[in-house]
């Protein structure tokens, strides 16, 4: 005989999975709006632009700002691949370079 399938256990795994994927979601959410500036925006602001995106059916338009979008990842890919050395020539800076040594020996 087969066993029987735990229908509940199942149910409550795949709900604790869509939680996962949503909470993963707005957070990635959240870094994309800090990311673009978008953050110095209030929720009002940002909320109406969203609005206007989301109504927008030219697809030229669309089209636009996909591709600016695409350039915004590219670019910001090329920027974070070499970002130890950019963070080792920062290091010598007034302000910053007493916090930098202190958390390099913590982090160590």
């Amino acid at each position: 005989m087969r066993k029987p399938r735990d229908f509940d256990t199942e149910l409550k795994a795949l709900e604790d999975k869509a939680r996962d994927l949503k909470a993963r979601k707005v957070q990635q959410l959240g870094e994309l709006v800090i990311a673009t500036g978008a953050d110095a925006l209030t929720t009002d602001e940002l909320a109406g632009a969203l609005i206007v995106l989301a109504e927008t059916k030219d697809t030229g338009k669309r089209e636009a700002w996909a591709k600016r979008g695409a350039a915004f990842f590219q670019s910001r890919a090329r920027r974070s691949a070499p970002s130890p050395d950019r963070d080792a020539v920062g290091a010598p800076s007034q302000p910053d370079s007493a916090q930098q040594a202190s958390s390099g020996t913590g982090a160590a």
